[in-house]
């Protein structure tokens, strides 16, 4: 499983991101000052680590100097966005820098893009009784493989990598599809309704009325 350490010392804000990357199926670390965290990267093994930049003791910057030799990729999540201190963060090795406030959804694409870039990402996931390879892009229920559409494969990883997470129309279709979705188009509807069936998860993959779908944690 994935192990990300979060290092942000306003506890509203890190318990959001702990409970948002949970949901995605990453196993989370925080902690609230540049001490507590370095003390963590000693003892205990991570693949990412999502560091703000204004931390009692030890400053984001100061602890990212401390990281920089382990290899481990970090993204800054701060309420610092002038432009100076993302291009200083950007060039002391972060692979993004993401300004407060932010959406819990931008955040967890964000997250995938950096595991994707280090190939941390996990290559089969397990969810809703269904095994997705993301090597050979298959599916399977109890051994026997579900046939899927291109377009199908993506949708179904969208929603699992995103378990409990309100996906809004606009954003799965802009993920899937790519572009900008137009008001009353039934693409993802139609593409939802045939992914519930092939998969079984009619009761699982729920409608959300205005919004889009969610998949039950």
């Amino acid at each position: 499983m994935i192990r990300v350490l979060v290092v942000e010392d306003e506890k509203p804000i890190s318990d959001l991101v702990r409970m948002s990357l949970q949901k995605a199926g990453y196993e989370c670390t925080c902690v609230y000052d540049g001490l507590a965290a370095a003390d963590a990267l000693e003892k205990e093994r991570f693949d990412l680590v999502l560091l703000d930049v204004m931390l009692p003791g030890v400053d984001g910057f100061a602890l990212m100097d401390y990281i920089r030799p382990m290899e481990i990729p970090v993204i800054f999540l701060t309420a610092k966005n002038n432009l100076d201190d993302r291009v200083r963060g950007l060039k002391m090795g972060a692979e993004d820098y993401i300004v407060k406030p932010f959406e819990v959804l931008e955040l967890l694409a964000r997250v995938e893009v950096v595991l994707r870039r280090y190939n941390k990402l996990d290559e089969v996931l397990r969810v809703g009784g269904l095994e997705i390879d993301t090597r050979s892009l298959t599916v399977t229920r109890a051994g026997e493989e579900i046939p899927l559409t291109a377009k199908e494969f993506e949708l179904l990883l969208l929603f699992a990598r995103n378990p409990g997470v309100a996906l809004y129309r606009e954003t799965i279709y802009e993920r899937v599809w790519g572009g900008d979705y137009m008001s009353g188009s039934r693409t993802v509807d139609l593409h939802v309704q045939r992914l519930r069936r092939k998969v079984g998860w009619e009761d699982r993959l729920v409608a959300l009325p205005k919004v889009g779908y969610r998949l039950e944690a």
